[in-house]
């Protein structure tokens, strides 16, 4: 939508309002409303990506939930938030105790909103414009992705990103509504929930666990 650093803020701080996010009102979030016309302003620009960024998923929301509900599990961890969007799950691993955060997006705006975001709610985290694609492997004890398997092609390729640098000790948690594409048989259920989505007002959505690949056999 716009070039530069400072463009993208101000578009962002003038387009768009700073609201408790459903299901997670501890956070706040720059969040699109009737009059912010992101859809139209996307479509009047041939080199602008959807606005996802701007809307707090549902998977999002209940790993967000999640992490603040059961601290234990991110507290003192270094975290990989993958596909931020936002920022909500970054947020909430900070909030719930993480060492710390680095938030990964392929999208200028998505890197622009998770560090306003951030400042908003009073958390330091780290960003990194990268497509999941070229993602290097990061030295993280836990990584979280929150609604990011809404696409076939993007879904193979966090599956492949999540076999590469998830193994373990690395811990993965995922948080997705049942999306199409999801894997379910790499996934491993851990807690349910209601939520708002994506043009939703409430819809089950759950948090997994990934499965790491089973061992190949020997010759």
């Amino acid at each position: 939508m716009t070039a530069t650093a400072a463009a993208r803020q101000a578009f962002i701080a003038q387009n768009l309002a700073l609201a408790p996010v459903p299901g997670v009102p501890q956070i706040q979030l720059y969040s699109t409303h009737p009059g912010s016309g992101l859809w139209r302003l996307a479509a009047e620009d041939d080199d602008a990506d959807p606005p996802y960024w701007a809307y707090p998923w549902g998977g999002g929301i209940v790993l967000a939930r999640h992490l603040l509900d059961h601290p234990q599990k991110v507290r003192g961890a270094r975290v990989l938030d993958l596909g931020c969007g936002g920022g909500v799950v970054g947020i909430a691993a900070m909030l719930a105790g993480a060492a710390s955060v680095l938030a990964v997006d392929a999208d200028a705006m998505a890197i622009t909103a998770t560090e306003m975001n951030a400042q908003a709610n009073a958390v330091e985290i780290e960003t990194l414009r990268c497509d999941v694609r070229r993602l290097k492997t990061q030295a993280v004890d836990l990584i979280l992705v929150g609604d990011l398997f809404y696409e076939l092609e993007l879904a193979k390729a966090v599956s492949a990103y999540l076999d590469r640098a998830g193994k373990p000790p690395v811990e993965v948690l995922v948080g997705d509504p049942g999306r199409t594409t999801l894997p379910r048989r790499r996934l491993a259920p851990v807690a349910a929930y209601r939520t708002a989505d994506f043009g939703s007002a409430s819809t089950p959505a759950e948090v997994f666990a990934w499965k790491a690949p089973a061992p190949a056999l020997e010759p």
